[in-house]
């Protein structure tokens, strides 16, 4: 359970710490509407390239063996 609360930390800290431009999504009223100061799970999700669902699973340390 230590290595899922290990990835958890990491995911939401890296997420904190990215801003939108850094990672190359631009909007024309982003600031405007963000609640988060980072980026937002649907971003990293798309980035990446899996679901928002699995995302947020690794995040939430609800997945035993991510790929």
């Amino acid at each position: 359970m230590a290595a899922n609360a290990d990835l958890s930390d990491f995911l939401r800290t890296c997420r904190a710490n990215t801003n939108p431009e850094t990672a190359g999504i631009v909007a024309p009223d982003a600031a405007a509407g963000r609640r988060v100061r980072g980026l937002r799970r649907e971003e990293v999700a798309q980035l990446a390239g899996v679901s928002v669902d699995y995302y947020t699973r690794l995040e939430q340390g609800r997945h035993s063996t991510p790929s």
